[in-house]
């Protein structure tokens, strides 16, 4: 892997991570107006399309790409990712982008502390006191023992366990599918459970929204194919740290789009969840 392929992964993962931010900017209004399973099941519907097509381009088609030894296992890993989205959706609506991402930054401390019983890795002592640290960050910017707990401030916090479990998951499956494989699976099958439950709570759009509706389908695909192309051109554990430049640009739409503000507990709360998920990445890296 040469510098310049590192390089452009990064530059490949700082695009997506924009991308990601957008997305969830666009979310959080549609999920204001509208259902939050409707706005993400139209959403998983391109979202399939697009996973399709990409499997009809590869040698094998689409049978090739549905092809796995493990069907339960990838449609259970499917419908977590789509039910995590409708979780961090809806904590959108209730908490704005800054907070909710605050608390979801926690993700990486998750999977670093899951790895062990999921799939049997090794978590060192340096590890868990990392994983502490970030526990510590997120209480910080929940505020339990403060007046009267939000509730709401949970949300995150769940889609964040959600998502680390779903990663760990993909992680496990990866043993024995490909990438493409786990890919089709994650988009079909989370298109027809979204579906499934979508379709009972169906509102009618206003024209100016069908265009935002339609802005974040593009969005979602794109976003996918730049995360695709980065994992292509470098090593996962050089591009990951960039990873949370999602919850700066995200703060940034909530701030300037939404009026949202940063308090100074969730400041200082993300300044130690980061800074002790960037530790799990360099201990991982220096395990690798």
């Amino acid at each position: 892997m040469t510098d310049q392929n590192t390089r452009l992964g990064i530059w490949m993962m700082v695009l997506t991570t924009f991308i990601f931010a957008v997305q969830d900017g666009i979310s959080r209004h549609l999920a204001a107006e509208y259902n939050v399973f409707m706005v993400v099941m139209i959403r998983y519907w391109f979202f399939a399309a697009f996973v399709m097509a990409v499997a009809a381009r590869r040698a094998g088609g689409l049978m090739a790409a549905a092809a796995t030894a493990q069907p339960l296992m990838q449609g259970f890993r499917a419908v977590l990712l789509v039910a995590e989205i409708c979780v961090m959706i809806y904590g959108f609506t209730l908490l704005g982008l800054v907070e909710s991402h605050a608390v979801f930054a926690a993700y990486p401390l998750f999977i670093a502390a899951l790895s062990g019983p999921v799939l049997g890795e090794r978590v060192g002592w340096r590890r868990w006191v990392a994983i502490a640290v970030g526990f510590v960050g997120v209480l910080i910017i929940l505020e339990p023992g403060f007046g009267v707990f939000q509730p709401a401030a949970v949300i995150p916090f769940i889609a964040a366990l959600m998502f680390a479990l779903y990663g760990l998951l993909t992680r496990f499956v990866a043993r024995l599918d490909s990438a493409a494989t786990s890919f089709f699976w994650t988009g079909t099958v989370g298109a027809v459970a979204m579906t499934a439950v979508g379709a009972w709570f169906w509102e009618p759009m206003t024209g100016p929204d069908w265009a935002w509706m339609g802005a974040l389908c593009i969005t979602g695909a794109i976003g996918h194919y730049t995360l695709i192309k980065c994992y292509e051109v470098a090593e996962a554990s050089a591009v990951q740290p960039f990873a949370y430049l999602q919850l700066v640009f995200a703060s940034t739409i909530g701030i300037a789009v939404f009026s949202e503000t940063i308090r100074l507990n969730v400041a200082l709360g993300v300044a130690l969840i980061v800074g002790a998920g960037l530790f799990t990445l360099w201990r991982q890296r220096q395990k690798g």
